[in-house]
């Protein structure tokens, strides 16, 4: 038997990246799973390799989409057993001062708003035992220049993760995972580039004590951990999965 074994599970920004793969992953494991993103044909391709998955369109950051999300939720499955936050959108890598207002609240809209939202929402229809994993990053932990604002919203995250966790306690629990630097098209946003050059490469893998960046594997196994009843006694936890670039 499958640790998500008729589970039902919502996971946003679904349509690429880590999202996929954690829905792919819940899929796997018997999960009944909304692929939700901006991207329809994109979710619809991802849900269409999941059985019995359903896609569903939305910006996350329209409240009544949320409202109607977790609404398609209960009425194909009668409940929420897990929310993913997954979603989340950088900046491009520059100074401080050259990142507009309209960037700015954007990404913060994102990647912080969002959460709440998908809180409010999906909350009052997730029995005692559901948990809530959302998205947030290294750079919330340990900031680098030219990410700075990202960074700040990620570490709002990490912080909203802790108040949801104190609150919805003992019957929801709350966490989140801190990735590393990705070869995604998340990465490719903030970088501009398609790919890095090599000496740019050679540097951010030389600051990963693993010696790599994190694929979104990486990144399903250390969700669906924490969203399953072998982390029944975790909440408020920021889980890193950073290759060991926060040791020192």
């Amino acid at each position: 038997m499958s640790r998500f074994d008729g589970r039902r599970v919502i996971v946003t920004g679904a349509a690429a990246g880590f999202g996929a793969a954690i829905a792919r992953a819940f899929g796997d494991e018997g999960a009944r799973v909304l692929v939700a993103d901006i991207d329809e044909p994109a979710a619809t391709a991802v849900a269409a390799e999941i059985d019995g998955a359903i896609a569903f369109q939305i910006d996350v950051t329209d409240e009544a989409r949320t409202e109607a999300m977790a609404a398609a939720a209960v009425e194909a499955w009668g409940g929420i057993d897990v929310v993913v936050a997954n979603a989340g959108l950088p900046h491009r890598v520059a100074p401080l001062v050259e990142l507009s207002t309209a960037d700015f609240d954007r990404m913060w809209h994102v990647n912080v708003r969002s959460i709440y939202f998908a809180a409010k929402y999906c909350v009052p229809h997730m029995p005692p035992g559901s948990s809530i994993v959302s998205t947030a990053s290294i750079g919330g932990r340990r900031p680098r220049p030219t990410l700075t604002a990202y960074n700040a919203s990620k570490g709002a995250v990490i912080t909203l993760t802790k108040g949801l966790a104190a609150e919805l306690a003992p019957d929801i629990r709350v966490n989140c995972v801190n990735p590393v630097s990705s070869p995604t098209g998340f990465d490719r946003n903030a970088s501009g580039v398609d790919e890095l050059p090599d000496a740019v490469e050679r540097a951010v893998v030389a600051g990963i004590p693993m010696g790599r960046r994190a694929l979104p594997e990486d990144v399903a196994a250390a969700v669906l951990f924490l969203a399953s009843d072998d982390a029944g006694f975790l909440t408020g936890v920021g889980l890193d999965v950073d290759g060991g670039r926060s040791i020192g």
